[in-house]
């Protein structure tokens, strides 16, 4: 079951000057949830909100989380809208079940 979550892009411009300017948007992502490795709290993406650099209409209290996924040789990691447990919930990964081996 694939979930789609809301994530938060970062688009750089004018890389010719030596300080690069960012700017970022949000776009839906769909994820499959047994690709998930990890989720953290992103206290950076946070950060960036207080300081006005995140796209206006998200409330100055929105919590954010970095998903790490599993891509075989190699992972991606994206920053998703939502605390840990909210994206944990949402990609049904809380649930507990138990190995029979």
């Amino acid at each position: 079951m694939l979930v789609t979550l809301t994530e938060v892009v970062e688009r750089r411009t004018n890389y010719s000057s030596a300080e690069v300017q960012r700017s970022y948007s949000l776009k839906e992502v769909t994820v499959n949830p047994a690709h998930v490795v990890c989720l953290r709290e992103d206290s950076g993406t946070a950060q960036r909100l207080q300081e006005g650099a995140l796209p206006e209409g998200l409330d100055g209290r929105q919590r954010f989380t970095k998903v790490y996924l599993d891509r075989g040789q190699a992972g991606i990691d994206i920053v998703v809208v939502g605390s840990p447990a909210q994206i944990q919930e949402r990609l049904g990964i809380d649930r507990r079940e138990l190995l029979r081996g």
